[in-house]
């Protein structure tokens, strides 16, 4: 076979070109003079550029979180490479091992809001607002928490500052959206949390419904397993006056 005229690597694509003579030998098929090979076919001609961890991080788009055990390099070269970034206020430590690469401002990165770090501490499945915030997810209610509420199925974490977590046990909620929680959560203490009342929330919940934002058959299915008798009572009533569907026959089964 003919030699090998050269080879340049593009991104993770290495380019290798050969001479007429050599081509004519993979087929007629083929035409031109380079044939491109990806570098999990011929990764001895051309190996993928390596990434430092403070070369991955200054890559970051703004509004980005990161974690130092996503980070390339070992273990102690990633907490070097994010120790150092911090300290130069080019991203920020919010919670163990979570870093944040904020907008800068003129007064420094823009800090994330607890929720959204809450969010990515303990992740997004099973996971909805409670108490006060769950109603304000639903717009029923003008009260403003001292904390945010999240509602997980989670072990609840420490360490995220301006959120309290609340251990659920109803692993039925695990598809559950993070409105459809919402309203499991309000019907623990809907006369308390909701300004205008049952009417009010019937609405809400309805428009959330036709809009598509809550599923009436995955809250009546999630609601067998709710452990305060109140939820269960409340949302074959809510699901009654939503729709007026059979659903809350499922929430007694």
């Amino acid at each position: 076979m003919s030699e090998l005229t050269h080879a340049k690597a593009f991104s993770n694509v290495c380019v290798i070109t050969f001479d007429r003579a050599c081509i004519s030998e993979f087929g007629d098929s083929l035409t031109g003079d380079t044939i491109p090979i990806h570098y999990g076919v011929m990764n001895t001609v051309a190996t993928t550029r390596e990434v430092t961890p403070g070369k991955y991080l200054d890559a970051l788009p703004d509004g980005s979180y990161v974690r130092v055990s996503d980070l390339p390099g070992t273990r102690n070269a990633a907490k070097l490479a994010a120790s150092r970034a911090s300290a130069r206020g080019d991203i920020m430590h919010v919670s163990k091992g979570l870093y944040f690469k904020g907008r800068r401002t003129r007064y420094g990165i823009a800090t994330p809001p607890p929720e959204d770090v809450a969010l990515e501490v303990v992740g997004r499945r099973g996971v909805g607002p409670a108490g006060v915030s769950a109603a304000r997810a639903l717009g029923l209610t003008t009260q403003v928490p001292a904390v945010q509420e999240l509602a997980t199925l989670a072990r609840v974490p420490a360490g995220v500052p301006g959120v309290r977590f609340t251990r659920r046990n109803n692993i039925e909620r695990v598809d559950l959206t993070y409105l459809e929680i919402a309203v499991l959560e309000v019907l623990r203490d809907w006369r308390f949390l909701v300004d205008g009342g049952w009417v009010s929330l019937v609405t809400a919940v309805a428009s959330r419904v036709e809009s598509g934002d809550v599923r009436p058959d995955a809250i009546a299915v999630a609601a067998r397993r709710e452990h305060h008798v109140e939820v269960k009572t409340s949302v074959r009533d809510l699901l009654a006056a939503v729709n007026g569907s059979d659903l809350g026959s499922v929430v007694t089964r």
